[in-house]
C-alpha cells in the first residue's frame, strides 16, 4: 500500500513543481511583456462604466486563453512574422480609437476579444521559447496561462480604480488624450521596427 502512495505522490509532485513554474513564468512574461501591458493599458483608459471595463479585460483574457491552448496544442498557429507586428498595431489602434471615437468603450470587448486572439498566439511564441516539459504539459499550460492573468490582473488592479477616480477632474480627458498620442506613437514605432525586422 505504502508503495502505491509514493509512486502516485512523485508524479503529482512533479505536476505541482511544473505547475508552480510554469506560473512564475507567465507572471514574468506579462509584468515584462511592455507590449501586452501597452494594448491593456490602451483598452481601458477611456475609462467608463465598471461593468463594461469588466467585459473588456474578461474578453481579451478569453480570446488569448483560446488561442494559447490552440497553439501550444499544435491546433491552429500562426508565424511570429505575423503575430508580433499585429501585437504593435493593436497597440496603436486601440490609442487610435481612444483619440478619434466617442463612446468607443460600449463596443471595445469586441475589439478586446479580436486582437486578444493574436496576443495569445504572442504568448504562445514566448513559452515555445521557453520551452515545455515532455510530461506535465497540461500543468505547465494552465500553470502558464494563470500566471499571465495574475500579472494581468496586479498590473489592473493597480490601474483600474486610479483611472477611475481621474475620472472625477475635468483635465482626465486631455490626460487621457496625452498619454493616448504616446501609446499610439510606442505602438507605431514598435510595428516598424518588427515589420522591418521580419521583412529582412
Amino acid at each position: 500500500m505504502s508503495i502505491a502512495i509514493t509512486g502516485k505522490a512523485a508524479p503529482d509532485r512533479r505536476a505541482a513543481g511544473t505547475f508552480v513554474s510554469y506560473l512564475g513564468l507567465g507572471v514574468e512574461h506579462i509584468l515584462l511583456g511592455f507590449d501586452h501591458l501597452l494594448f491593456v493599458v490602451a483598452l481601458i483608459l477611456p475609462g467608463g462604466r465598471l461593468l463594461s471595463l469588466v467585459a473588456i479585460v474578461t474578453a481579451f483574457t478569453v480570446a488569448h486563453s483560446i488561442t494559447l491552448a490552440l497553439s501550444v496544442l499544435g491546433l491552429v498557429t500562426l508565424p511570429t512574422q505575423i503575430v508580433e507586428p499585429v501585437i504593435a498595431l493593436s497597440i496603436a489602434y486601440v490609442a487610435f480609437e481612444n483619440l478619434t471615437m466617442k463612446s468607443v468603450v460600449s463596443r471595445r470587448w469586441a475589439v478586446s476579444f479580436l486582437f486578444g486572439l493574436v496576443h495569445g498566439f504572442g504568448f504562445a511564441g514566448a513559452l515555445a521559447e521557453v520551452g515545455l516539459p515532455a510530461s506535465g504539459l497540461a500543468a505547465a499550460l494552465v500553470g502558464f496561462n494563470l500566471g499571465v492573468e495574475a500579472g494581468q490582473a496586479l498590473i489592473i488592479g493597480v490601474l483600474l480604480p486610479l483611472i477611475i477616480w481621474l475620472q472625477r477632474f475635468p483635465w482626465e480627458p486631455r490626460l487621457t488624450k496625452v498619454s493616448s498620442i504616446a501609446i499610439m506613437a510606442v505602438g507605431l514605432v514598435l510595428l516598424a521596427e518588427r515589420a522591418l525586422v521580419w521583412s529582412m
